[in-house]
């Protein structure tokens, strides 16, 4: 597994180097950093993401996840977390591979996998690597140097590993997203309205409706799912948003009220509570940087 993992480095950092983090495959994205980060806010969207070096530390909610080339980490859901890269370094830099969840292509799984019992309703979490697994993603990576046989080779692939991960731990965690009546996709369904309404005033009843579930038991689930309650996600996305229009425009006043807030005094606290800095002056550092270290993804 080892020597498949130095193949994969080197596949994914010349790739990386070839062309950015666009993706010559479907769905695969490659991330690259030659130094530790301080803990960067951003949203993660449903993903499998594996380390070939390196390692990563993620704060979800109350959760703090650390994943490196021994472990994997999945989210099924669209996740507000802070994360930074806790190993890197010029010489060995960080270096980490994903691939966006495809509902589709898990739906298409279910019947070929082993029926397993679920054992978890939370949406994300990090468990072990496979060899079966690392096989899988290795050749998957061999196809930067063939994109001739990507068409007919990557969602093959793709398949295989989704398969792996829904063998493991994690299983129960793909198999909710392919089932319109789980809970976790009851929860997804009222995280849409959050991400549409999140400059608004909600009320749990209301989400507990679009979920079909009583509000008690909806705070239950959206609490196991997301590690934080719904006001604390909503909270999450404002400021992300925020931080995003600071950096467009630098007017703390305009940009409060634009996400939300009625009290720019009360946003300016939540922003440097959560992001270290005042609103100006953060965005006065961000600007000019790559938006890669802004984001802080995979």
């Amino acid at each position: 597994m080892q020597q498949q993992l130095t193949m994969m480095r080197h596949q994914a950092a010349r790739h990386f180097a070839a062309s950015g983090r666009a993706g010559l495959i479907p769905g695969v994205s490659v991330f690259v950093s030659p130094s530790v980060t301080v803990p960067t806010s951003t949203l993660y969207e449903p993903m499998l993401c594996l380390v070939l070096q390196g390692a990563k530390q993620v704060m979800v909610g109350d959760r703090v996840l650390r994943y490196d080339p021994a472990s994997y980490f999945v989210t099924s859901l669209d996740l507000p977390v802070s994360g930074r890269i806790a190993e890197a370094s010029p010489a060995e830099p960080y270096i980490c591979v994903s691939l966006t969840l495809n509902r589709d292509t898990i739906a298409s799984l279910l019947s070929d996998a082993a029926v397993r019992p679920e054992g978890q309703t939370a949406g994300f979490g990090v468990s072990p690597v496979t060899p079966q697994l690392v096989d899988a993603w290795c050749r998957m990576l061999a196809l930067f140097d063939a994109p001739e046989d990507v068409p007919a080779l990557a969602p093959m692939l793709e398949r295989e590993i989704l398969y792996r991960v829904m063998q493991g731990p994690q299983g129960g965690v793909l198999r909710q997203i392919a089932r319109d009546d789980s809970q976790l996709s009851q929860v997804r369904q009222a995280i849409r309205w959050i991400k549409a309404h999140f400059n608004e005033t909600i009320r749990i009843e209301t989400l507990a409706e679009i979920a079909r579930m009583s509000p008690a038991s909806f705070h239950r689930h959206f609490r196991t799912a997301t590690a934080m309650s719904p006001l604390q996600y909503q909270k999450m996305l404002r400021l992300q948003e925020a931080r995003r229009l600071m950096i467009l425009n630098g007017n703390t006043a305009r940009t409060a009220y634009t996400v939300g807030y009625e009290s720019a005094s009360q946003f300016s606290r939540e922003y440097a509570r959560m992001f270290g800095t005042p609103p100006s002056r953060d965005a006065m550092r961000l600007r000019g940087q790559d938006p890669d270290d802004i984001s802080g993804v995979a």
